[in-house]
């Protein structure tokens, strides 16, 4: 019998499936979308863990002493400052942040000391003793400090004063004079959600916001 020369295989059916090895930039693109979800993960689970140690009143964290201005306010310090003057309104910052001594002297105003009541709580219940927190006055075109909520220097009849804190509100800090009860005018603050009495446990909100900004 004749020798029959085989020719190739016959193509398989189309619908049978053909194996392909993944590609190198396939295999490599799988394991960079592994990596974020593992880091998504992770970032979720220190969130949700550090929720949860904050919630717990006897949980403390040794913290460094705060010393200045936390730097996203600090940041939105000067943008409050900067967009303030685009409207012809001069602004000081008369304070920022302020040491737990400091604040207890303050407390004192108006109680062992002269001068008149301006804060109701002792070292360690405000937000200024955490840099959270500023104080301003207005500036008259000669330099002087003033506290007038109806002064309208820029002449656009508004207050200036609530063109500042209008401003302010748009940056993401809360304003005193929304307070409910004692009404502190000059004041506006950023808390990220932290309470004064996490604050005073050591919990510190990251020096990025958007990390845990409620």
């Amino acid at each position: 019998m004749a020798h029959m020369q085989q020719g190739p295989p016959p193509p398989l059916p189309p619908h049978w499936p053909q194996q392909r090895i993944p590609s190198r930039r396939k295999r490599l693109r799988n394991w960079i979308l592994l990596l974020f979800l593992l880091m998504l993960v992770a970032s979720i689970f220190k969130s949700w863990n550090d929720r949860v140690e904050r919630s717990i009143p006897f949980i403390t964290k040794e913290a460094p002493p705060i010393t200045a201005l936390h730097p996203y306010v600090s940041l939105k310090k000067d943008e409050l400052i900067a967009e303030a003057a685009k409207l012809g309104i001069h602004i000081l910052i008369t304070d920022d942040h302020r040491s737990h001594e400091e604040q207890d002297a303050l407390y004192e105003q108006g109680r062992t000391t002269k001068g008149p009541i301006v804060t109701h709580v002792k070292g360690g219940g405000s937000y200024h003793n955490y840099g959270l927190a500023i104080d301003f006055a207005l500036l008259t075109p000669k330099g002087k400090a003033i506290w007038d909520l109806e002064y309208d220097g820029n002449r656009n009849e508004k207050s200036d004063w609530m063109e500042v804190v209008d401003i302010a509100k748009g940056l993401g800090f809360s304003w005193g004079g929304d307070w409910e009860g004692f009404k502190d005018y000059p004041h506006l603050q950023m808390d990220f959600g932290f309470t004064i009495s996490e604050l005073r446990r050591g919990f510190r909100p990251p020096d990025n916001p958007a990390i845990e900004a409620e």
